[in-house]
């Protein structure tokens, strides 16, 4: 207790350094006061926080030890109960608002100091009798110095704006200094010869048998039991009624304590967030028994299931291959509900246990990985207990992990094929890696998903360079083009200060700039090609020049034919769309004729002038390895003029590349019979009454799915008036160029400018496979399925 106290102590020292620095460097006058103020008031009353802290500390941990004799309770009479109510009126949103700034700042300690607090749970246990590593009565937990410091800032100042900055402050300083604290607790409990215990894992009755998807068992999984005190709104929505079950704590608790720091999502790092011991003991074990995967000798560990041989634990028919998994949190959830702390850990339970019987019945995913995922419903109900924004948030790690997985599988046709087979081993490894893994780490399932990833990405690498290469020939033109942006950009800076008008300006540096550069790209930059095109470009510059004098008329007259013939061939090779050149030239010949009428330049303003234009357009074309670094605009910009013109016909034949003019925009798009109708999920569909409010799913068609699209996944695509399944295996880097494979024994390459990706998207001429991920489309179907049971349950 004395280091604790040391820390605190410490920690409210450097807070007041702190507080100055940021005060110094705050822009803010309002924020800069408060800081200025927090300071002022916490060097004032050090004194005060340190003893108020320590006599916090001191009677929470009395209590928690047994040290703290109970005071004995006098009898009930009617005016002690008056009196008892008077006291309870006391309880005001201000000692609320201290409770649940404690949980969080207990979070925050939880988080950075896991592994350290981890190991004092096991010697609290043997120094004080436990037997078990027991959490919740470990007397120097995260919690108990939580309280004792957000006691100890609620005495500093009786203004709110203050106790905020001063409880920011002080709890990020004491966060990172109990990490040290609690390693020199430990030191000192090895030293003195204490033996840290090991877990304990209790032991409960019963099962419960395994239920299917009728409407006893859906009601059971998902609306819950009167104890549970669960209840089903009108709309489907699955709510919690506060208050229910004997003995434990009430639903408004269980969220006040439970979700205080959680609510915003994961911390990106450290643990799935708090769950007891029991419930902690009681996953690990059903996870290592049914998480085990059986081979017969000398055979590959591909997966469970896979190849004919059966997970452990996992049905097996007559013929000796495996059948559906079950569903291992309706067989357990009678012994997982009795581990459980409260109502709205039961909720969470039957609510995963509902999401499962969906997914395990998904259709739209294969066998082969729906027994994968069937592996890992034991760490996902740890992941949502624990961290309630495994509800909410798309980029939960677990989420995107179970989603891309079934995405994944989505995508292959046949599973028996080397691809397949490889694809089915490498998840089969992930999942046995988490499952005999610490997967109460939110870095585990970032690792595994990370790994997959790159797995992915080499094999839809190989399978692309075994149909030709179409990748070299995008990255190729995509380096094209980005040497083009890039001279263009720096042509108009060298045209900014010329006398040119505004739209000859803009012709030479985005469209003559292209013509250009293709020259010097395809031709070479001493070919006759390229050095005509950049006189051309000085000719136009000069040909809006005053001509006052009847030789310079009669020059630019002679030469205008030539000048406009090339130009035209010029924006021919660029395939310039029509209108654009009706535009272009219908401001050109008005400014030729001005230059006519207009007063001439002297011969040492031309000569001048002249001179400046050929310096400007002899700015150098960038080498491939000159080009900078890609920011996110440039690639933006870069993806808009990614067009077919910058292919030629070979080439495009070469790569598969799909021309918006060979495509009837204005034709209607037939419905794909083959595709079964399902509704596209949105937010509401997916909400959980009790839980937070879901972030909206990625869409899965219209034109914001060109920028959602990710390598491995299946698609649909109307081309050549038919549907096909095309699978996404290469983006280029400046994601200018997709392309995709399709057919099931002759692969064929389908290749996409990001333009016409999203024009195609628009059109309703390509959309996602999967109407949603299968978590959220799971989540959908379980709500529809109870909104249609609950006249029946009525």
């Amino acid at each position: 207790m004395q280091r604790v106290r040391m820390a605190a102590r410490a920690a409210a020292e450097h807070t007041v350094d702190s507080l100055g620095l940021a005060a110094l460097a705050c822009g803010s006058v309002v924020q800069r006061d408060a800081l200025l103020g927090a300071q002022y008031e916490l060097n004032r009353k050090l004194a005060i926080f340190a003893l108020t802290f320590n006599e916090a500390l001191d009677t929470d941990v009395a209590r928690q030890t047994g040290a703290l004799t109970p005071t004995p309770h006098p009898a009930v009479t009617p005016e002690s109960l008056i009196s008892n109510w008077d006291k309870l009126s006391l309880v005001d949103d201000h000692e609320v608002e201290i409770h649940i700034s404690a949980d969080r700042f207990s979070l925050e300690i939880a988080h950075a100091c896991e592994w350290e607090i981890r190991e004092l749970d096991a010697y609290m246990g043997s120094l004080l009798g436990l037997g078990a590593a027991e959490h919740d009565r470990n007397p120097l937990r995260a919690e108990v110095i939580a309280r004792a410091m957000m006691r100890a800032v609620d005495a500093m100042s009786d203004r709110p704006e203050v106790r905020k900055v001063l409880a920011t402050e002080i709890g990020r300083s004491l966060a990172q200094a109990m990490r040290q604290t609690y390693g020199d607790i430990v030191g000192d409990f090895r030293n003195s010869g204490i033996k840290p215990v090991g877990l304990a894992v209790r032991q409960t009755p019963g099962r419960s048998g395994h239920g299917g998807l009728g409407a006893d068992s859906t009601q059971g999984a998902l609306a819950g039991d009167s104890s549970a005190g669960h209840e089903l709104s009108a709309s489907g929505r699955l709510s919690t009624r506060p208050g229910h079950g004997a003995g434990r704590s009430g639903f408004g608790a269980s969220v006040r304590g439970g979700m205080g720091g959680s609510l915003g999502g994961h911390a990106g790092g450290g643990s799935l967030g708090h769950v007891d011991a029991p419930m902690r003991s009681l996953i690990r074990r059903l996870a290592h028994d049914h998480g085990q995967a059986v081979y017969p000798s000398g055979s590959q560990p591909l997966a469970g299931g896979f190849d004919g041989y059966p997970a452990h634990g996992e049905a097996v028919s007559l013929d000796g291959l495996p059948m559906a998994a079950p569903n291992l949190i309706l067989t357990y959830r009678d012994e997982l509900r009795q581990a459980a702390t409260g109502a709205l850990d039961h909720m969470v339970i039957d609510v995963i246990a509902g999401l499962f019987d969906q997914i395990l019945s998904d259709a739209k995913v294969p066998p082969q990985m729906a027994r994968q995922i069937a592996r890992l419903q034991l760490p996902v109900l740890r992941a949502a207990l624990g961290d309630h924004a495994f509800f909410s948030s798309r980029r939960h790690p677990v989420r995107r992990f179970i989603n891309r997985i079934a995405s994944l599988g989505t995508a292959v046709d046949d599973f028996d094929g080397p691809p397949g087979r490889a694809l089915l081993a490498r998840v089969a490894a992930l999942v046995q890696e988490v499952v005999d893994g610490d997967f109460e780490q939110i870095e585990v399932y970032e690792a595994k998903l990370q790994s997959l990833e790159a797995f992915i990405a080499e094999q839809a690498r190989a399978e692309v360079q075994a149909l030709g290469n179409p990748d070299a020939v995008l990255a190729r033109k995509e380096g094209e083009l980005q040497a083009q942006a890039h001279f263009s950009q720096k042509l108009d800076d060298a045209l900014a200060g010329l006398p040119v008008p505004d739209f000859l300006r803009e012709f030479l540096a985005q469209t003559w700039s292209r013509a250009i550069a293709s020259a010097e790209q395809h031709e070479g930059k001493d070919s006759a090609t390229a050095r005509r095109t950049r006189e051309v470009g000085r000719e136009l510059a000069m040909s809006v020049q005053p001509k006052g004098t009847p030789a310079q008329r009669q020059l630019f007259l002679r030469a205008l034919p030539q000048l406009m013939k090339d130009i035209n061939a010029g924006l021919d090779r660029l395939r310039c769309p029509e209108e654009l050149r009706r535009d272009f030239f219908a401001k050109l010949l008005p400014a030729h004729a001005e230059a006519l009428r207009v007063q001439p330049l002297s011969t040492l303003e031309h000569n001048l002038l002249a001179k400046r234009v050929d310096g400007a357009l002899a700015t150098p074309l960038p080498a491939p390895g000159e080009l900078p670094p890609m920011s996110p605009a440039a690639a933006k910009a870069l993806q808009a003029d990614a067009l077919e013109p910058a292919f030629t016909p070979a080439e495009a034949q070469a790569v598969g590349l799909v021309d918006e003019a060979a495509v009837d925009w204005n034709g209607s798009v037939d419905i794909d019979l083959g595709a079964p109708a399902e509704p596209e999920v949105a937010a509401v569909d997916i909400a959980l009454d009790g839980l937070p409010a879901p972030e909206a799913p990625e869409p899965t068609r219209g034109k914001n799915l060109a920028d959602h699209v990710q390598i491995g996944f299946a698609y649909q695509m109307h081309l050549d008036s038919e549907w096909r399944k095309a699978k996404l295996t290469h983006v280029s880097a400046g994601r200018s160029f997709f392309v995709f494979t399709h057919g099931s024994k002759q692969r064929q390459t389908v290749s996409l400018t990001y333009r016409m990706l999203a024009r195609l998207c628009e059109a309703g001429r390509l959309r996602a496979f999967e109407n949603a991920y299968l978590l959220e489309r799971a989540t959908a179907r379980a709500r529809r399925q109870l909104a249609d049971l609950l006249p029946a349950r009525r």
